[in-house]
């Protein structure tokens, strides 16, 4: 006998089953990054509700659900790039990690040896969003005063699997002109570069991997191969700077477009945390009263930043949460044995019409073998069955409403393409019945067919003649000269 509390209550207007195939709706659409709102997951419940009468459900009916169903819960969402998405499919995921792990075993690159390399870039004069302490009486945000000054700089970082970090190379919006200043309390290693417009460019990049990369890891290798990853910005995809990796033993392994922002140890772990500590500086320099921001203070600001995030820990961090020092040879798992798995399958509900046919060949034996199975057993099997069969059937209500949605979308659809795409012309704003009117003007315009008047038939008598021959002898009409009479003959 089952205790109160294990009991589902009689209140509830949707069945049990019913209950558990909505939940699976959500879960479905959430695997899909499609989350249903509120408002959607009760217009469900009451199309199931109206399967069986002309029912509702309650006004806090969802999240009662979301309270007692432990598997679901109720979030605010945000707003996700498309393109962002598809890359976080499980399948372009893993391969990738295939294809860096089979250069790690091609190559025989050391874990040491692997490294990763970004661009970012920076708005000199913007200050960071933080939680900050204010006066109880503020009903909105706080506003925090930042320089105007949005001028960009690049950085390029660098950094290894093991904790180390290259030094930086900075890149300033500039023409021609390099100031001496700019060096004077930056590190000896640090490169300056200038640009049209603050960004990196084909060349930079190739300089970078020349006189930036190579000499400063060519005395802290391991191995003999070292692994770079990189992401599919354009400067790294040049035949240059392909030719330059291979020529110095460098394996380049580039990301899946856009998924940096999982796959790359610089994004997941270090530049975000890299721009809040230099928004710090920049706001406390605000706050002195210096309301402009140059490139000589952001040289000030920036290395101080730097040695805040560019710790041992930190790095490592970053590459592990990215996967790449996790990447090893994995034994397969050995599949469960046959028998284990049909006596599973046996205790629970079946899911599929391969578990439901096995649950039915299972009862019909049981049937036949009344004398050795309970009617308990019997029962079981009965009631998992009867409640398989009720989960399809309102699995498939689930199915047929979204359906019937689809093609009341794709009907819309097509009445968007029948749409008229006449083009009108005109000097100001116009109402729908002007703009008919115009295109109704364009229309009988184009029928209107303007013929040039034709051309009277004259009578027969007088029909033009045709003027007759005149001779160039002797002048006479009716001959030429080749059959004149009075031609001399010789």
């Amino acid at each position: 006998m089952a205790y109160r509390a294990e009991t589902r209550a009689n209140g509830h207007k949707l069945t049990q089953s019913e209950e558990e195939s909505l939940v699976r709706w959500i879960l479905d659409l959430d695997k899909r990054g499609l989350p249903p709102r509120h408002s959607l997951v009760r217009e469900m419940a009451d199309y199931l509700l109206s399967q069986r009468g002309n029912q509702y459900v309650g006004e806090n009916w969802e999240y009662n659900l979301v309270k007692r169903r432990p598997e679901i819960e109720s979030k605010f969402s945000r707003k996700y790039n498309y393109e962002r998405a598809k890359c976080e499919d499980p399948k372009i995921v893993q391969e990738y990690f295939d294809r860096v792990r089979e250069v790690i075993l091609e190559y025989g690159i050391l874990p040491e040896d692997i490294y990763n390399f970004d661009e970012t870039g920076f708005a000199m004069g913007l200050c960071a969003t933080a939680k900050v302490i204010t006066g109880s009486d503020r009903y909105n945000r706080p506003n925090i005063l930042q320089p105007g000054d949005r001028e960009w700089v690049t950085a390029i970082e660098a950094v290894n699997s093991i904790g180390w970090a290259l030094p930086s190379y900075i890149i300033f919006k500039a023409k021609k002109y390099t100031r001496l200043g700019w060096f004077e309390d930056l590190p000896d290693d640090w490169k300056i570069n200038i640009s049209d417009n603050g960004w990196t460019t084909d060349k930079i990049g190739l300089e970078w991997l020349k006189t930036h990369f190579i000499p400063l890891i060519d005395g802290r290798t391991s191995g003999k191969y070292w692994m770079l990853i990189l992401d599919g910005h354009g400067s790294h995809l040049t035949a240059e700077f392909d030719h330059t990796c291979t020529k110095n033993n460098i394996i380049p392994v580039c990301m899946p477009p856009h998924s940096s922002h999982l796959l790359q140890p610089l994004d997941v772990g270090c530049f975000a945390v890299l721009k809040r500590h230099y928004g710090q500086l920049v706001e406390q320099r605000m706050r002195l009263g210096f309301n402009h921001i140059d490139k000589l203070d952001f040289l000030t600001a920036f290395p101080k930043a730097r040695t805040m995030v560019y710790k041992a820990q930190t790095v490592r961090n970053s590459f592990t949460a990215t996967g790449l020092l996790t990447v090893r040879l994995k034994t397969p798992t050995p599949p469960p044995s046959r028998s284990s798995d049909t006596q599973s399958s046996c205790l629970q509900t079946p899911q599929n019409p391969r578990q439901f046919k096995r649950q039915m060949t299972t009862m019909k034996k049981r049937i036949s073998w009344h004398t050795r199975s309970s009617s308990k057993a019997i029962g079981e099997v009965f009631t998992r069955a009867s409640k398989a069969y009720e989960m399809s059937i309102n699995k498939l209500t689930i199915a047929q409403k979204e359906l019937h949605d689809l093609r009341a979308a794709h009907e819309k659809e097509k009445q968007k393409r029948q749409k008229s795409k006449k083009q009108i012309s005109h000097d100001h704003g116009i109402t729908r019945e002007e703009a008919q009117a115009l295109v109704q003007g364009q229309i009988e315009a184009s029928q209107t067919v303007t013929t040039a008047p034709a051309e009277p038939e004259l009578p027969v008598s007088h029909l033009p003649v045709r003027r007759q021959f005149r001779c160039s002898g002797c002048g006479i009409e009716g001959h030429k000269i080749t059959g004149c009479p009075n031609r001399a003959r010789s």
